[in-house]
């Protein structure tokens, strides 16, 4: 069989292939994610809806009107609070005044001086201040009793309400999660429709395509494709279920790559027998046995894979003057060339004296 050499190019030109296989596949990734996202949109199920057709509203209104009701009397109670904390404060300084006038009288008595009628009529009406506000502050504390028996009552029939209502909800929580999960499963199927054909369809392209000289277009869209199909699994569909997903992928994906391993070693292409070879020649190895090749100065060395490098060969080597065969296997290593006459590789293509090619079987 013969083989046409390609071109690798430049260390520059792999490397900027590799980088632009890079920008596509994070390109790709990119539009599959507007796909996705477009789906993700798509209103799901309606919690206020669904809890309207469940609830009583008669309930509803009965509960927010409580609600109402309470928090105006929370308000009033504050508001008296602090009046009544207001009365306190200015019961506290006429109390202080008077025991300051009845400290003053006990001195004039004391004293023989008597009240004149000035202090006499603000000792009077400082006392009726503060019997005022007393009366005041009992109101107050009064009123405050039972707008707070009240609220307490208001609360009690509340919660009695919100335990109705409650109730209610129940069927209606059950009901949304069970829509919600629907509308979960529909996304990823909607989601997964796109993606696993586009995934099936860059899986059979990259395998028949291996060869082709646009593999990086191919491969930057299906490893792009594969990466998003994975998310989405793993965003829609629970643990204990995407785990068994996930490793039935590997196995498929393990299983694929183990038999395209044993049929290149049971059926090898000539381009990788060809380095087979070749790398066996520069190692001095036999390429079907790796039994050393001990022709001219290296007739009485040895050496493996890794020790070849550091085995000290007596003279300069030189070019292989005559035929070889492996006494291991048996294979032809050197062999003569039918176009010049001279010892030429027997495994690799082409001629080292006249470049003849050779069919590599």
């Amino acid at each position: 069989m013969k083989t046409d050499s390609k071109a690798k190019g430049t260390w520059w030109h792999r490397m900027v292939i590799r980088v632009f296989t890079l920008v596509l596949a994070v390109l790709v990734f990119w539009v599959l994610g507007f796909f996705v996202d477009d789906i993700r949109s798509i209103p799901g199920p309606d919690y206020a809806a669904i809890e309207k057709i469940h609830l009583d509203s008669a309930l509803v209104a009965q509960s927010e009107t409580l609600a109402k009701h309470i928090a105006e009397l929370t308000r009033q109670i504050d508001n008296q609070t602090e009046q009544q904390r207001i009365v306190g404060d200015s019961s506290r300084n006429l109390q202080q005044t008077i025991n300051q006038l009845l400290e003053l009288q006990k001195l004039g008595l004391q004293k023989s001086v008597a009240f004149s009628d000035t202090e006499q009529a603000n000792f009077t009406t400082s006392l009726n201040l503060f019997l005022d506000n007393q009366r005041k502050y009992q109101q107050l504390s009064q009123t405050v009793s039972d707008r707070l028996e009240r609220k307490q009552g208001l609360v009690r029939e509340q919660e009695q309400t919100e335990q109705q209502i409650e109730a209610q909800r129940r069927p209606a929580r059950e009901e949304y999660t069970t829509l919600r999960q629907r509308h979960r499963l529909k996304l990823a199927f909607l989601q997964l429709a796109i993606l696993l054909p586009i995934l099936a369809l860059a899986a059979v392209v990259i395998i028949k395509q291996r060869a082709s000289i646009y593999f990086p277009l191919f491969l930057a869209f299906g490893v792009a494709t594969l990466i998003k199909s994975a998310l989405v699994a793993h965003k829609y569909f629970p643990s204990k279920y995407f785990k068994y997903i996930l490793i039935g992928g590997l196995l498929l994906a393990v299983t694929r790559l183990l038999v395209h391993f044993i049929r290149m070693i049971a059926f090898p292409k000539t381009e990788w027998l060809i380095k087979q070879y070749r790398e066996a020649y520069e190692r001095f190895l036999c390429p079907v046995c790796d039994y050393p090749i001990r022709t001219g100065p290296r007739r009485f060395l040895f050496w493996t894979r890794r020790t070849v490098n550091k085995a000290v060969v007596p003279s300069p080597q030189g070019e292989q003057n005559e035929a070889y065969t492996c006494p291991a296997c048996g294979t032809h290593l050197f062999e003569e060339c039918p176009a010049c006459h001279t010892i030429r590789h027997a495994m690799l293509p082409h001629c080292t004296h006249c470049g003849a090619q050779k069919d590599i079987q």
